[in-house]
């Protein structure tokens, strides 16, 4: 459901009230979160849905309700989603000003007036019913949740980087972005102190990491961006067989089709003519505009395997561009980023891999901005499992957990010799969305 944009109409009303709350998801409020969606179901199905709902819940909270039976909701999906505030609780003013005075009138029962750290153990565990349906046993510790993302988040960026030769080695958690890169991606930066970054969501106190704000960036479409940029193409069925007889996804035949053709240069020098602004589903971070499109500018009349392979890499690069972008808006708010630290389906894909760490590190020294990937893929479930193993009594603390079950696997270091290129690459980048704007601005004169 964050992915249904519909409640346009809804979330620009309650961007126009500029209420306070508003200053903690960037300035302007997503559509993606969920004060909007609730607002569209009470004016669009008040009779079928509104009228008959006895609780709304966020996806991690209604697992947790399924899983123990109980209707507290995590910080983390509250004051992510929600505008709870981890120090005031709720804002009655904002409810009333949007029109969902409802939930005030009944002391927010629907939506959450039990909030829990993530971690913390929930009810009396498992349900006998829950642990039949899970062939597991009944009273097993249940935690009080994490969204997937911020799962993904606590999962990989706590890892002990030791011996790596990695420069935040000495510095704090900070200094490190987790990107949870998939569908879509989020990138997460956590902070000792609130940083406001326009256009990027947060502060959100202790949302994911007990004790630390988090700010969280994202782009709506990347995972689905590269699928919809390659399976539209018209060599999407010669690309298919082929993959299919070399027993490869089509991804790992697009990555060594690529090796194929680039001859002498580096991979990316591909597109060297070819540009893609990646907001076919709206602008999430920095800009906050779900009315931007993506753009596409270099294309020819060839519609043969190479064509295909080159507009992947120019999506891909497209997406490390976005990421370059968010980090550097959320620099100049204030973090100190050093380290990225992937984890997610996109994380797998080692062309998307690399470009990260060749096109978001060429804005700083030398040193280059290195990705980290965990020694176990699925970081969603690593960070899940810190909360079960806090829940459970195994560890004192989250820090605690996220100290010892996070490794790191394999370090991906930027191309040096390769800045030059994805400076000027970057110029073209932000070049496309400030036409965009100027197009917009011609077909809207009078």
């Amino acid at each position: 459901m964050w992915l249904d944009h519909r409640a346009v109409s809804q979330v620009n009303r309650i961007n126009e009230t500029k209420h306070s709350v508003l200053q903690y998801v960037g300035g302007v409020m997503s559509v993606e979160m969920q004060a909007p969606k609730l607002l569209w179901l009470k004016e669009n199905l008040r009779e079928t849905c509104w009228d008959k709902a006895g609780h709304f819940f966020d996806l991690p909270d209604f697992l947790s309700w399924k899983a123990t039976g109980v209707t507290a909701r995590s910080l983390c999906s509250l004051v992510c989603k929600w505008t709870y505030s981890a120090e005031k609780g709720w804002d009655d003013s904002f409810w009333k000003m949007v029109g969902l005075e409802d939930f005030v009138a009944d002391n927010y029962s629907k939506i959450g007036n039990q909030v829990l750290p993530p971690g913390a153990s929930l009810g009396n565990g498992l349900t006998p019913e829950a642990a039949r349906d899970l062939g597991l046993l009944p009273g097993i510790a249940v935690a009080a949740s994490l969204i997937d993302a911020h799962a993904g988040g606590l999962g990989v960026i706590g890892a002990d980087v030791r011996g790596h030769g990695l420069v935040c080695e000495g510095q704090p958690v900070t200094s490190r972005l987790a990107v949870i890169c998939g569908t879509s991606s989020c990138h997460m930066g956590i902070s000792k102190d609130p940083i406001f970054v326009p256009g990027v969501w947060g502060p959100y106190f202790s949302a994911m990491v007990p004790g630390f704000w988090l700010n969280e960036g994202g782009q709506s479409v990347t995972g689905k961006l590269i699928d919809h940029m390659v399976q539209g193409h018209a060599a999407f069925p010669e690309l298919q067989a082929k993959a299919t007889a070399r027993c490869q996804s089509v991804y790992a035949y697009l990555n060594s089709h690529l090796d194929l053709i680039k001859k002498a240069q580096p991979v990316g020098f591909l597109t060297v003519d070819l540009h893609v602004w990646p907001d076919f589903h709206g602008n999430r971070s920095p800009l906050a505009d779900l009315t931007l499109k993506g753009m596409v500018t270099g294309l020819t009349l060839s519609q043969d395997l190479d064509d295909l392979a080159i507009l992947y890499l120019a999506t891909v690069q497209a997406i490390a561009l976005g990421t370059r972008f968010i980090k550097e808006a959320m620099e100049a708010a204030g973090h100190s980023i050093s380290t990225l630290f992937l984890c997610g389906g996109l994380s797998k894909n080692p062309l998307f891999v690399q470009m990260h760490a060749d096109i978001t590190g060429v804005a700083l020294s030398c040193t280059g901005m290195p990705v980290v990937l965990s020694q176990e893929v699925e970081s969603v479930l690593v960070g899940a499992a810190i909360l079960g193993a806090c829940a459970s009594g195994d560890f004192a603390s989250v820090q605690e957990a996220m100290a010892k079950m996070s490794k790191v696997g394999k370090v991906v270091f930027p191309r040096q010799e390769d800045k030059k290129y994805y400076d000027k690459k970057y110029q073209v980048f932000l070049k496309l969305v400030e036409h965009q704007m100027e197009y917009l601005a011609i077909m809207n004169d009078d």
